[in-house]
């Protein structure tokens, strides 16, 4: 045993104040919170991805207020007609509404995966994937609209302001592409799930770090939906 280490009456060792107590505690491997790497590294992955999107939002408000031709109106811009007038944003709102419902049915895929609930976990997976497909799909939807319908380029737009077009595409398409990254990701954990590789490792950790992920990109679109199409 160490000179700098003394053994108490429990029989733990208990580091000597000091100098030498400061390079025994360091060297001694220390863990001050128990997270696992792999949800350690999720966060920090979300944290550069906040500091991006905030970023692309930041720029996005400056490019709106110092624009000099006209911003299109969004209420206008995203309006879908069925056979009447045209409803504002009833789009966007069905879209807003399947990716928060994905945030539910994903909580529920972590919360039956602590109770090491195989098939529900896999099965709310699955569903919360196919409403994040679902939601690309729409997105698709709206991007070909406002390309073969409205004649909106990232460079030019017939409707207003120019920089509307990229300011979209640029956003958006961000977050598209997040969210089929996390349509993949989640059907590769679901079916992880549903070959019980998860009950041999003896953790369902890594359900929880994608529930992390899933909920990130929710998240953001609120911001997106606040920022770009309500304001």
């Amino acid at each position: 045993m160490s000179q700098d280490a003394v053994l108490t009456g429990s029989g733990d060792v208990a580091i000597q104040e000091g100098l030498g107590g400061v390079v025994g505690d360091w060297s001694a491997d220390k863990q001050t919170f128990i997270v696992p790497w792999g949800k350690a590294m999720m966060w920090i992955f979300l944290l550069s991805d906040t500091f991006i999107f905030s970023c692309f939002l930041i720029g996005y408000m400056k490019v709106r207020i110092s624009a000099t031709d006209p911003w299109p109106i969004p209420s206008e811009v995203f309006a879908l007609s069925f056979g009447g007038d045209p409803i504002p944003l009833i789009l966007i709102a069905i879209m807003t509404f399947i990716l928060i419902t994905s945030s539910g049915t994903m909580a529920m895929a972590v919360n039956f995966g602590y109770r090491q609930d195989r098939k529900t976990t896999a099965v709310l997976m699955l569903i919360t994937a196919l409403l994040g497909a679902s939601f690309v799909g729409m997105q698709a939807f709206e991007w070909t609209k406002l390309i073969v319908d409205e004649g909106v380029r990232p460079w030019s737009n017939p409707m207003g302001a120019a920089q509307f077009g990229s300011t979209f595409f640029m956003i958006t398409g961000f977050h598209g592409l997040h969210v089929s990254c996390g349509v993949i990701y989640l059907l590769v954990v679901a079916k992880r799930v549903w070959t019980g590789f998860y009950d041999r490792k003896g953790t369902y950790e890594t359900v929880e770090v994608a529930g992390l992920y899933w909920h990130f990109v929710d998240l953001v679109w609120v911001f997106i939906f606040a920022f770009f199409y309500l304001w």
